[in-house]
């Protein structure tokens, strides 16, 4: 047979003009984000209500207890002013002396007169400073002034005048000391968080634990392990119940897929033994070769038509392995290679290798290439070209397989993988069971890989099936077969 007369740089236009929206979905599909799992969805709720809380009790200690004491701790020291303006107006000049020294000495006030050159810094450094020196000025008249420090010294200085003479009052401002002027606070309010945060680590733990080991346990019933059970005696009620109906759940299905699997082998036995013996008969007893030919062949279609039923409903586990590409397709395309009615080209790289089954991935390819060769012929010729081509990105092998046909209408590609789905008579022309392609796609789904459709904008149909990279191989070179 000729080659395929298409120039490659016409076909790869082509190819990437039709495979550009699978690529797209799925580059969308992994870099869709998944969101928080429920144990940090619980956790930060539970850091919020915690945050949330202690903001609320801040503002209420601030606002009924915090605030307030320091006020009437404003006004206490605003009456100790008041009283040594009093006592200091009401004695002589020894006892004045005196009282100053005793005022020093037991209640750590000092009296300083006050210069007309003294530098000093007025106590409004904060809202509630300013709110604090208000209070004092109240109380003591509107010439008052309140000073954090006075020509450097710090401390909490109130003025006021006797007789004309303005004096200073210094005192310890642990009198009206804020809870921010020990660093002890921090200390306490760092141990709370964090001992907090673990107990809500804890919780959140706790909570999603179950939820956990549900989900290991539907993972592995989802692989064919049904024989996995979850703890039926835990003290949670509601975990209990859940458990003990999953674990019926698991043996229900176990039963049904072993009833199955019994089924299955009594189908297979039952339906072939007689159409063995037909078909010898069929060979003994009819003379005419071109009607034994026939009926050979009914046979025949009977035996693969109860072949793909047996595929598609017969429970199927596999160990991905790594599979050299290039020569698995080969090997499974050397059957269509030689028939007279299909011409094939295959480029892919000798060193690409994927993750999978390499019955079940040959199995995929045979269906797609028979489902070309039904119904990817090329319009006017009466014969079938396909090309089968591979490439790797982002640890992702996608492999493509297009015919040059009459293609599917855009609103049936959704539907080719649907179990005895038909579509237009075009691609419909031969007898079959409707199941090749389901199957292709059951196989891929037990591979983990994808299975997608779409029409090439120069004719025919692109199927587009993807599998996990695996590790190449030190040579690399490139296989093109042509025929």
């Amino acid at each position: 047979m000729a080659a395929i007369s298409d120039s490659d740089s016409d076909l790869d236009a082509a190819f990437q003009s039709a495979s550009a929206p699978l690529e797209q979905d799925a580059e969308q599909t992994r870099r869709r984000p998944y969101g928080f799992s429920l144990l940090w969805r619980t956790f930060l709720l539970l850091v919020l209500l915690l945050v949330g809380s202690a903001i609320g009790w801040y503002q209420v200690f601030q606002r009924v207890e915090y605030q307030p004491r320091i006020i009437n701790n404003a006004r206490q020291v605003a009456s100790l002013v008041n009283l040594s303006r009093a006592a200091l107006i009401h004695s002589d000049g020894i006892e004045r002396i005196a009282l100053i020294k005793t005022l020093a000495e037991q209640e750590e006030v000092r009296i300083k007169t006050r210069e007309p050159g003294d530098k000093f810094e007025l106590f409004t450094e904060t809202g509630l400073q300013r709110r604090i020196s208000g209070e004092m000025i109240m109380y003591l008249g509107p010439d008052t002034l309140v000073a954090s420090s006075v020509n450097g010294e710090p401390g909490l200085w109130v003025s006021f005048s006797i007789k004309g003479d303005a004096y200073w009052l210094l005192m310890d401002r642990s009198r009206i000391k804020t809870m921010w002027d020990n660093g002890t606070w921090l200390l306490w309010l760092t141990m709370l968080v964090a001992l907090s945060l673990a107990g809500a680590l804890v919780l959140a733990r706790l909570i999603n634990y179950p939820l956990q080991q549900l989900l290991k346990a539907a993972i592995r019933v989802r692989e064919g392990n049904y024989q996995e059970r979850l703890d039926e005696n835990t003290r949670t009620s509601e975990i209990r119940e859940v458990n003990i109906g999953f674990n019926r759940m698991a043996e229900q299905i176990s039963r049904v897929e072993r009833d199955r699997t019994e089924m299955l082998a009594g189908i297979s036995h039952d339906l072939r033994t007689p159409l063995a013996r037909l078909r010898l008969e069929i060979e003994m007893s009819v003379p005419d070769p071109e009607v034994r030919e026939l009926m050979a062949a009914d046979i025949s279609q009977v035996d693969v038509i109860i072949e793909k039923f047996l595929d598609y409903a017969r429970p199927h586990r596999t160990t991905p392995q790594p599979l050299p590409l290039a020569e698995l397709v080969h090997a499974c395309a050397q059957p269509f290679i030689a028939r007279d009615d299909m011409q094939v080209q295959i480029s892919i790289p000798a060193e690409l290798r994927v993750m999978g089954d390499a019955i079940d991935l040959g199995r995929v390819l045979s269906n797609l290439l028979e489902n070309a060769q039904r119904y990817g012929r090329t319009p006017g010729t009466g014969l079938t070209r396909v090309r089968i081509t591979a490439s790797a990105r982002d640890h992702v092998v996608t492999l493509r397989v297009r015919d040059y046909g009459p293609g599917v209408p855009d609103e049936l590609l959704g539907n080719l993988t649907r179990p005895f789905f038909r579509g237009d008579s075009a691609r419909t022309s031969a007898t079959s069971t409707g199941l090749g392609l389901a199957i292709v796609a059951k196989v891929m789904s037990n591979m983990s890989g994808t299975l997608q459709f779409t029409n090439s904008s120069s004719g025919g149909l692109i199927a587009q099936i993807s599998l996990a990279q695996a590790p190449e191989r030190p040579k690399a070179q490139t296989s093109s077969v042509h025929k």
